[in-house]
C-alpha cells in the first residue's frame, strides 16, 4: 500500500459517522441498491441496513463504484429486527411516508444518532415499519408526480444530513470514531485486497497494518499466505 493510499484511507475512516445510517426495507432493484449504497459511503455512513427475508441482496457493482467494499451491509430477516437494532444504539427513526403527519425532512436535527428508513420501490414502507418509526418525513414535491425514485429521495435526504452534521463539527474528528479492530479490518482489506482475498480464502488472521501502512505479521503468516498457488511474497504484495 502506498502511503498515499494510507492516508487516504485513514482520513476517510477519521470521516466515518457510525451513528448515521439507512434501512432499505425490502428494496429489491439492485440498482437502487447500490445507487443508495454509493451515497451512504459519500457520507461518511459506515454500516447500512436491509429487510430482505431469505434472501441476500444483490449489488451491482458499476452502480455502487466499489463503495460496498467500504460499506458495511447488515442483513434483517424482519423490520421489527432491524428497528430494534437501531433503537439499541439510540437512532432516532425516520421513516420516508407521504402521510398528514409527515414533516419536511429538512426540519429534522440530523446531527443526532439517526436511521432513515426507505420502503420498496412499488408499494413503499409497511405498516409495521410505520408503527416502529419515530417519525415521518416527507420530500416536498410542487409537480403532479408525488414521489421519487428511493435512491434520489436517499440521497437528497442523506446529504442533508451531511451539512447539518458538517456545520456541528461531526466531520472534523481528528480521530476516527470506529473501533480499532474495524480500522484494521478497513485498512487490510482496502489497502492490500489481493492480500486479503487469499487470507479470507485460507482462513487466515489479519495481520496488524502499522502507521506507515505496511504488514505486520510473522514469518508463518507469510508462509501461509504463500503456500499453494501463490509462490513468492512479491507475488502476493
Amino acid at each position: 500500500m502506498t502511503p498515499e493510499r494510507y492516508q487516504r484511507i485513514c482520513q476517510m475512516l477519521a470521516m466515518r459517522q457510525p451513528d448515521l445510517t439507512v434501512c432499505m426495507e425490502q428494496v429489491n432493484k439492485s440498482h437502487n441498491i447500490s445507487a443508495i449504497i454509493r451515497t451512504a459511503d459519500a457520507v461518511g455512513i459506515h454500516q447500512v441496513h436491509t429487510v430482505w427475508p431469505g434472501e441476500k441482496i444483490h449489488v451491482k457493482a458499476a452502480a455502487a463504484a466499489g463503495s460496498n467494499s467500504w460499506v458495511n451491509v447488515k442483513s434483517h430477516n424482519t423490520i421489527t429486527e432491524a428497528i430494534q437494532h437501531v433503537k439499541q444504539q439510540k437512532m432516532q427513526v425516520l421513516a420516508t411516508h407521504l402521510s398528514p403527519s409527515a414533516i419536511d425532512f429538512r426540519e429534522i436535527d440530523y446531527t443526532k444518532p439517526t436511521c432513515i428508513l426507505l420502503g420498496q420501490e412499488k408499494y413503499g414502507i409497511t405498516k409495521d415499519a410505520l408503527a416502529l418509526a419515530d417519525q415521518e418525513i416527507v420530500i416536498p414535491m410542487l409537480g403532479m408526480v408525488q414521489s421519487l425514485n428511493v435512491s434520489v429521495a436517499s440521497a437528497l435526504i442523506l446529504y442533508e444530513a451531511q451539512r447539518q452534521r458538517q456545520l456541528a463539527g461531526q466531520y472534523t474528528i481528528q480521530q476516527s470514531r470506529l473501533d480499532e479492530a474495524e480500522q484494521q479490518r478497513l485498512l487490510f482489506e482496502g489497502g492490500y485486497p489481493v492480500l486479503a482475498r487469499v487470507a479470507r480464502q485460507k482462513r487466515l488472521p489479519r495481520p496488524y497494518i502499522d502507521q506507515q501502512g505496511q504488514i505486520i505479521a510473522d514469518q508463518q503468516w507469510w508462509s501461509a499466505m504463500q503456500a499453494g498457488k501463490c509462490s513468492s511474497k512479491s507475488h502476493l504484495e
